[in-house]
């Protein structure tokens, strides 16, 4: 997993409730032989796409300057609905490092910390008032999401405060997953296993 410090970039205002994980990706790309580097161009093709396949004009990840923004911004319970981790390789694929809502689905949450996308949980109007600073100057406007402050930084220079779990953004600025946080102790593993097996060398046939 790459690290993940800071991302500076244009935030696309996707402003709505609910946004589940089918939206991000159908259920259908996921079982076919696109693998999991190949989602990011069915991101949203439900509301970034017409019936006939063409681009919706209408959809505002398609419009300058929010198309390939790094940062999204929504509503509540963005990331609900299934399980599926490949709702996150998905918005991966399309280049987003950090989304900004008021809350999510549990598992989504969950799986933006194993694939280096950063959850951030900011009060609603916090996010509606991000979403109008971009628009008010969508040329030119900018938002930072910093891990290591734990800050949001708005378009006009707004410092907003968010909360993390220690654990988890001590593996996301080193790059660690389940896996290698795992691995980083395994020679307190090993002494485990060595101590075990001299006072229990029978579990151990």
């Amino acid at each position: 997993m790459e690290k993940f410090t800071k991302v500076t970039g244009v935030a696309a205002p996707l402003m709505r409730e609910n946004v589940d994980t089918d939206l991000i990706i159908r259920i259908e790309r996921l079982v076919s032989n696109t693998g999991r580097q190949g989602l990011g161009p069915y991101c949203f093709e439900q509301i970034r796409r017409l019936p006939d396949g063409s681009e919706n004009p209408d959809c505002i990840l398609n419009q300058a300057p929010y198309r390939d923004a790094p940062i999204i911004l929504s509503a509540d319970n963005f990331g609900c609905g299934s399980s599926r981790e490949g709702a996150v390789w998905a918005l991966a694929g399309m280049g987003v490092k950090a989304v900004i809502a008021p809350s999510y689905g549990d598992i989504f949450f969950n799986n933006c910390f194993q694939n280096g996308i950063l959850p951030v949980k900011l009060p609603l109007a916090e996010v509606q008032l991000l979403a109008d600073e971009m628009k008010a100057s969508p040329g030119n406007a900018r938002i930072t999401v910093d891990l290591e402050t734990c800050q949001v930084v708005s378009p006009t220079g707004r410092v907003i405060a968010f909360e993390v779990d220690a654990r988890r953004q001590h593996a996301m600025l080193n790059g660690l997953d389940d896996i290698a946080q795992t691995l980083s102790r395994k020679g307190e593993i090993e002494a485990w296993q060595a101590a075990d097996r001299a006072a229990r060398p029978w579990v151990w046939l």
